[in-house]
């Protein structure tokens, strides 16, 4: 047996068997846009960790700014005493913050502890208790998230009762729209996001009163829902709804944010302010960080000791996500994230349709570096072959959603030679799977 093959092995039977896994590769490093396994080989990384490492594997600001930090201080907790690494971290934020109201800021360590300190705050600063999130939505996986959670129900089943006080809403995922599929020009994605809106006012009349109802949750690009942009309107319907009836919005920006869609926040190609952003995986370029940010009135409606964890805000996470701002500004990473995603949509454009057999169609979509691309009239499993011919060519990429689709998260600074092959190899994937599934005609 070989020496991955054993480690292989061992990791089968010591970590538990509720963690899913895409591949059976051993990575022992990381260097920008690719991984290495314990065989020496290197892949090509098109995840990047789900969305975190944006800054790449091992930046070497990053690096350095973690190793002084360690020297320094690594644990210092939050409920005892300010830390400087924090202070620093928050006075770097703050003018990327996409609006200026947005100045008060809670620290934790994961996505999903982040979206449950949003539902307490909400729930203090309103004195209401429901939250109405959407269909296809993720928001994590504990026990208060998972009830929020909707993208696919292996995340929930198995763990009721869950959360009470949870109510889902019509997301526009008009590409999977009976009217939309009959006639897209009639029905189209506006109509779409203008119907989600009025299927929300019923709702609140039929489910959730206004007085009972605390926030609307919502991730600005669906994410693990599928990576579906919204209809500008119907974020901004959702802002006019909650201000017309007095309910808190909070955005999920834990994917989409830290430049992934091309800005800063996605929330701001929508030209929407929300009352609550909740931000995790690229805020600290692979460390363990998140964060929500609010105005402060409503930050300030917790009481003192209602708030906190042992590890919330690492000192030295806090380190290595202001050397991420600091990368932002010293290598332009907005600007090269916009330029290669027009060079992404113009390759995979021109590429995958024509090579599309009869009956079959794909929907290339996304924001800056999160793209998405949906195939639609192919047989169960496409998505996951397509991963795997990638895997074959040394390259990683992940599905996402119930419906067969794959999602392209490289690093924000991948170069443009990179981008080139990572076209190559993901067309001749889609391609090797269009073969393979012909085949078993």
């Amino acid at each position: 047996m070989s020496v991955v093959a054993k480690l292989v092995q061992f990791g089968k039977k010591h970590i538990a068997r509720g963690i899913g896994r895409s591949t059976e590769l051993v990575i022992e490093k990381g260097r920008g846009s690719y991984v290495y396994a314990v065989d020496g080989k290197k892949y090509l990384d098109l995840t990047t960790g789900i969305g975190v490492t944006n800054t790449g594997h091992c930046h070497p600001t990053v690096v350095k700014a973690v190793q002084e930090q360690v020297g320094k201080i690594s644990h210092a907790q939050v409920n005892i005493f300010f830390q400087k690494p924090m202070l620093d971290l928050i006075d770097a934020l703050i003018p990327k913050m996409p609006f200026p109201r947005l100045d008060t800021f809670f620290f934790w360590n994961s996505g999903a502890e982040a979206v449950e300190a949003a539902v307490k705050v909400a729930r203090h600063a309103t004195k209401k208790q429901n939250i109405i999130v959407f269909q296809g939505s993720y928001h994590g996986r504990t026990f208060g998230t998972m009830a929020l959670t909707t993208s696919k129900t292996i995340y929930s089943a198995g763990f009721a009762p869950l959360m009470p006080g949870v109510h889902v809403a019509t997301y526009p995922y008009y590409q999977q729209w009976a009217a939309h599929k009959e006639d897209p020009k009639k029905f189209d994605a506006e109509w779409c996001g203008q119907e989600s809106l009025e299927q929300l006012e019923i709702l609140l009349k039929q489910r959730s009163d206004p007085k009972d109802t605390a926030a609307i949750l919502i991730e600005p690009i669906l994410g693990e829902g599928g990576y579906v942009v919204p209809p500008k309107n119907f974020l901004q319907g959702l802002r006019k709804i909650c201000d017309k009836h007095d309910i808190l919005l909070i955005c999920d920006e834990v994917q989409s944010g830290f430049g992934r869609t091309g800005k800063m926040f996605a929330v701001e190609h929508f030209d929407v302010e929300p009352d609550i952003i909740v931000m995790a995986k690229g805020i600290a370029s692979g460390y363990p960080l998140s964060a929500i940010v609010s105005r402060k009135e409503i930050m300030d409606q917790q009481p003192p000791g209602s708030m906190g964890g042992t590890y919330s805000g690492s000192a030295i996470a806090c380190a290595a996500a202001k050397a991420t701002l600091q990368i932002f500004d010293e290598e332009n990473l907005l600007e090269n994230c916009n330029a290669r995603s027009e060079q992404f949509f113009k390759g995979l454009q021109e590429k995958i349709p024509p090579m599309l057999p009869a009956g079959v169609k794909c929907d290339i979509r996304g924001k800056g570096l999160m793209l998405g691309i949906e195939f639609m009239g192919v047989p169960y499993g496409f998505a996951n072959s397509v991963a795997s011919e990638a895997l074959k060519l040394d390259t990683i990429l992940l599905t996402t959603s119930i419906y067969e689709t794959i999602r392209l998260i490289p690093p924000l600074n991948i170069t443009k030679e990179d981008t080139d092959l990572a076209i190559e190899r993901v067309v001749s994937s889609v391609s090797s799977a269009i073969k393979a599934m012909e085949q078993k005609k």
